[in-house]
């Protein structure tokens, strides 16, 4: 079994949402996996000393406008939420709940179903109530998602996950390793397709 393709999100990352629509379809022509990881932004902007786009004047209305242009580039829907960026432990915690209970299958689409949610609908899933809403709809126990995101033990999994994100050299979303090497960015798709079909180039 060749090794997966690894993938670092965010659930409040637009090109994580755009990425995570094409990933599985890719790393599947090539006989390969998708190894999903749930991380927080933040968390690896502070250790590579590093802002959100948004963050800046002039480059952040660009990036509001990249954001739309690239889904219509790639075929997807969008939704600009009406509040960008927003927190998004709760529904990292919750995947990683998934992910360490029910399995990768179980995570993976607790991912897309999130990433659309907020992408798609504009779905607020820093808000508990419509995050507990979209558990529901998902088939989950919502009690016990929102169980799940409060406990410290989930807490304490998102943490690890960004610690190793940052220890593998993670300092953005979407972030990929593929065998060894790594490629930051939904535009990194031909590269990566690339790398897949003929190795190291």
């Amino acid at each position: 079994m060749r090794d997966p393709l690894r993938f670092w999100f965010d659930f409040s990352s637009p090109y994580s949402y755009i990425a995570n629509e094409w990933v599985d379809a890719v790393a599947a022509r090539h006989g390969r996996t998708v190894q999903r990881h749930a991380v927080l932004l933040g968390a690896t902007f502070q250790a590579a000393e590093l802002k959100p786009p948004t963050a800046f004047p002039m480059k952040g209305p660009y990036s509001l406008r990249d954001f739309a242009r690239s889904a219509r580039f790639a075929g997807v829907p969008y939704t600009p939420p009406p509040v960008f960026p927003v927190p998004t432990q709760n529904a990292a915690r919750v995947f990683w709940w998934l992910h360490d209970t029910q399995g990768v299958d179980a995570a993976a689409r607790w991912a897309t179903a999130g990433l659309r949610a907020m992408f798609v609908r504009a779905v607020p899933l820093h808000e508990p109530a419509a995050l507990k809403g979209l558990a529901a709809e998902e088939g989950l126990d919502a009690d016990a998602a929102e169980a799940a995101w409060n406990d410290p033990v989930w807490k304490m999994r998102l943490k690890q996950a960004n610690d190793e994100a940052i220890a593998a050299g993670v300092f953005g979303a979407p972030f990929f390793i593929v065998d060894g090497e790594p490629f930051w960015g939904n535009d990194r798709r031909p590269q990566i397709e690339r790398w897949l079909e003929s190795g190291p180039f």
